[in-house]
């Protein structure tokens, strides 16, 4: 788990800058980049107090949905594998595969469902505070 994180560290520091012809085989690339949510929603101001970030591997039995939720806070992640499919309450809809980035929708009702056929594996990263949860049922 210390190696994936500092992996990430690194592309979020290496990923200004180009490495075109890079001899050590350096690649960035960058999944997500943005101030919207997956469906488009601006995302909040973040916390004026203490930050805490969380970062979750979730895995999802095949043809488990997740129950209705919202996520108080802004929160990105990858799918690692298997296929994810995200429906607001307003029937929203966004397909995941494997690779695949995700910006979360903020304070707004929600679902995940594995619609693949092996277990999907995704890594979410949450920007909150230690007050906040990260996710509440609904």
């Amino acid at each position: 788990m210390k190696k994936l994180i500092c992996a990430v560290w690194l592309a979020i520091i290496l990923s200004s800058t180009v490495y075109a012809d890079d001899p050590a085989g350096i690649r960035v690339e960058t999944l997500a980049k943005t101030s919207s949510s997956w469906d488009g929603t601006p995302l909040p101001a973040y916390p004026t107090d203490r930050p805490q970030i969380t970062i979750l591997r979730i895995t999802i039995p095949a043809g488990t949905n997740l129950p209705l939720h919202t996520h108080p806070v802004i929160n990105a992640g990858v799918l690692l594998s298997g296929e994810l499919t995200v429906v607001t309450e307003k029937d929203e809809t966004l397909v995941l595969k494997a690779g695949d980035p995700i910006v979360e929708v903020v304070n707004k009702r929600h679902y995940g469902k594995n619609t693949g056929e092996g277990p999907a594996e995704i890594l979410v990263f949450y920007a909150g505070s230690p007050e906040m949860p990260i996710s509440v049922k609904q």
